[in-house]
């Protein structure tokens, strides 16, 4: 019902125009809360000042989670672009939503369950900027389904100009385009702002691989960036064949086959995150001077991990943790000075950010919604029923995908089970021996697989069963 307020309040402020002027204070506590929600691309979970990174510089980042809450342990239910989005979108594991391709879209009927449709249909002002990422959504369809639309189907690219044909980079414009909406939102009506990066995705098909804003080129020029443990070749002659030959290790040989380029890329990767927080720096300056700033809830959170070069690999898909584990804060400005700067160790999931945004601005969730929302842990409330496992799954086909220039390599396909204490991974498609199982809290670095091991067999078999019963319940 609070909606229809906004809807009524011309008619209101017309025949109430002889009262006196409401208390901003009180208008800001009851209002619905705007929302901007920040998705990077490949942003693993280190990769950020708040996280722990003492090289990247996040400082517009780092200032939101000292006054929000991070969560350490934020993974998602599969690391691949379409997919991962499709579950942000819409709160559903693959297994429900049906999108494990580029190609397939939302229908309808499913779009009008996603948060961005759910919040419209609440009354709020809608706008979605960048890399879209689910299928192909025309512009027509685009521009209904969002008040404003600034985004892209397919990759985009990061070199182009503006609109006096000057070099803009597409981060920088990004941060433009989210500006523009901020402005265009009327007066009066709450807002939802989705920001889709493509940054610190590569460019597929380019040698540069990481190609950031030139203002950045001398940014870490100095910096000696430490190589992983596991990047040295005992780890990578560890794995299964099939994994030693999937395009993880092709993409490594574009990117960190030797020291020099593993220096060079990762002070791209680097540089476009530092051009992230540019952006996030100019939309909160917005945000203040629109005078929207202390009721504006911000979100970040990555699509999934990426190898920097552990166990031999590059890229995201499988289940260890550099491919898994992202980054996540939520910075909401009504905070109580108790839970500014709070860490959370429980798991949170990609399919938690929908219900979240919902549950913040009074919506609620539609029954499609797999998710749960973040906010009681948030406040800092007991939950004793939080989960303490999760499935894990990438069904991802790579024979539909053709890139322009390049021979990919098998991506093999996986399943698995994740905890704070164990992982169990089946590459499904593959000749046995294909399974995966690591004591995390003995072996955090995931070199160890204890799958094959006799006496370790029942704790295989009973993290297997456990997958099963879990994968049960999310059709």
């Amino acid at each position: 019902m609070r909606y229809l307020f906004y809807c009524l309040l011309p008619l209101l402020l017309v025949s109430c125009q002889s009262r006196p002027a409401a208390d901003p204070a009180t208008t800001a506590a009851t209002a619905p809360p705007n929302i901007i929600f920040l998705l990077t691309d490949d942003q693993r979970w280190d990769a950020a000042g708040f996280m722990g990174n003492a090289i990247v510089q996040t400082p517009h980042l780092d200032s939101l989670a000292a006054r929000g809450v991070v969560f350490d342990n934020a993974m998602v239910t599969t690391a691949i672009c379409a997919i991962s989005r499709a579950s942000i979108l819409s709160g559903q594991y693959a297994l429900r939503h049906g999108i494990h391709d580029f190609g397939t879209s939302f229908t309808p009927a499913a779009w009008s369950a996603t948060y961005p449709a759910q919040l419209r249909a609440a009354g709020y002002f809608t706008g979605f900027v960048g890399k879209y990422g689910v299928g192909h959504l025309p512009e027509d369809t685009a521009r209904v389904r969002f008040d404003r639309w600034y985004g892209f189907n397919g990759q985009g690219g990061y070199e182009g100009k503006d609109a006096d044909g000057n070099y803009e980079h597409l981060t920088h414009r990004m941060g433009r385009q989210a500006v523009e909406f901020i402005d265009a939102v009327p007066d009066q009506q709450p807002f939802c702002l989705s920001v889709s990066f493509k940054a610190p995705h590569v460019q597929d098909g380019d040698a540069r691989q990481f190609i950031f804003d030139p203002a950045y080129a001398e940014l870490y020029a100095d910096v000696e960036v430490p190589v992983p443990l596991t990047a040295d070749p005992e780890y990578f002659e560890r794995l299964y064949p099939f994994l030693q030959q999937s395009e993880a290790r092709r993409r490594w040989g574009l990117r960190f086959a030797t020291p020099e380029m593993y220096q060079t890329m990762v002070k791209g990767y680097y540089r476009l995150i530092t051009g992230i927080d540019d952006a996030v720096g100019r939309i909160t300056d917005e945000l203040r001077r629109r005078g929207v700033a202390d009721n504006t809830i911000i979100v970040l959170l990555g699509d999934h991990g990426f190898y920097l070069g552990e166990h031999g690999l590059a890229g995201k898909w499988f289940g260890h943790e550099e491919s898994i584990r992202v980054p996540l804060l939520y910075y909401d400005p009504r905070l109580p000075t108790g839970r500014q700067g709070a860490r959370v160790p429980e798991i949170a999931l990609n399919v938690d950010i929908a219900p979240t945004l919902l549950a913040a601005a009074g919506v609620e969730a539609p029954a499609e919604m797999q998710g749960r929302s973040l906010l009681p842990l948030i406040r800092g409330l007991p939950v004793d029923d939080w989960r303490r496992d999760f499935y894990y799954q990438h069904p991802f086909d790579v024979r539909t995908l053709a890139e322009e220039n390049e021979q990919l390599w098998p991506i093999p396909r996986s399943e698995g089970l994740v905890s704070l204490d164990h992982k169990y991974l089946s590459y499904y498609d593959e000749p046995a021996p294909n399974e995966e199982v690591y004591d995390l809290g003995a072996d955090p670095h995931e070199v160890t697989n204890l799958a094959n091991e006799a006496a370790r067999r029942p704790l295989r078999d009973s993290l297997r069963q456990r997958m099963e019963v879990i994968k049960a319940t999310l059709r």
